[in-house]
């Protein structure tokens, strides 16, 4: 197998909304040199507007990602960038013309589709790893999240959710170089509990979420002036609860598709480190803010021995 950069074909468009803004947005993804890495460029303040897809840059990880350097500011990035990372997309050039990236349905399958379909060109150059030589460990006492990577001739995922929820229960995932992403990964959905969104869209948050591009776990029988209400936010005429805990606007795709979405996000922000990671990772009620913590971590390693 090549260990060589890749690059896309050819170039796609994608439009839709923000998860959080609701704003309109048109994204294009066009094929880059080799070492170019990716980056993301805000067409409306300027073609020279650009930031490079590393944890450098992240500044706010509540229910999302945010990259900003000066005015240039990238929110909700990491499904493309988990997608670019399951397909072995090293360099590519995200332009758009506002700040937010397209939630579309929620997972990575709508850029996995698109590009699958046309493959990958390999260039002429190897790809650039971090290999983790010594254990590393972060916890977060308040939260009670914990990621572990140990020394690994490749790259592997275990991750496990706990939400104290009867209806997620725990949930595991795995991933490795032998995980079909696109099958096993891609299409699983971003998840909010029932409870919080009212206090989401309260919030300023989620204006561009809608029942096609989420999953929603309803822990208890909720009333039906709740519903009603529920149904009127997001301009449906009726929803329901399933009687096994979920909200009836989708059906599971995997039945913990949960933890392979959590897995999903894990996997886009560590593509922040900027390389490809030889490591065994373990995982413990991760989210954005502690993935892009050891992130960090791991580009501060890399940028200490480029720098000796």
């Amino acid at each position: 197998m090549s260990d060589r950069q890749k690059t896309l074909k050819r170039e796609y468009i994608f439009e839709g909304k923000g998860l959080h803004s609701g704003q309109n947005v048109r994204m294009r993804i066009s094929p880059a040199p080799v070492n170019h890495g990716i980056r993301f460029r805000r067409e409306d303040l300027g073609n020279s507007s650009c930031i490079e897809a590393v944890v450098d840059y992240v500044t706010y990880t509540q229910r999302g990602t945010t990259l900003e350097n000066g005015e240039v500011r990238i929110s909700t990035l990491e499904h493309l960038m988990s997608a670019f990372y399951g397909l072995g997309v090293d360099n590519a050039l995200v332009t758009v013309d506002n700040f937010e990236v397209p939630i579309l349905d929620g997972s990575s399958l709508p850029y996995v589709r698109a590009i699958s379909a046309d493959g990958l060109v390999e260039q002429d150059a190897f790809r650039k790893y971090f290999t983790v030589r010594e254990t590393i460990h972060y916890k977060d006492d308040k939260s009670g999240s914990e990621i572990t990577i140990f020394p690994a001739e490749d790259f592997s995922v275990d991750l496990t959710i706990d939400f104290n929820s009867h209806v997620l229960g725990v949930q595991k995932a795995h991933f490795d170089k032998n995980t079909d992403y696109a099958e096993e990964i891609a299409p699983c959905r971003t998840f909010v509990f029932f409870h919080e969104l009212e206090f989401l869209f309260k919030n300023n948050l989620i204006k561009g979420g809608d029942l096609e591009n989420a999953v929603v776990i309803v822990e208890h029988p909720v009333p039906d002036v709740d519903l009603a209400r529920m149904a009127a936010l997001f301009n449906v005429e009726k929803v329901d609860r399933l009687p096994e805990g979920y909200l009836d606007n989708v059906r599971l795709h995997f039945p913990n598709e949960c933890a392979r979405h959590k897995l999903l996000d894990l996997l886009g922000d560590f593509s922040l480190v900027g390389r490809r990671i030889k490591g065994h990772v373990v995982a413990d009620k991760s989210g954005h803010k502690i993935n892009t913590a050891v992130a960090r971590i791991m580009r501060e390693e890399i940028l200490k021995h480029e720098n000796n």
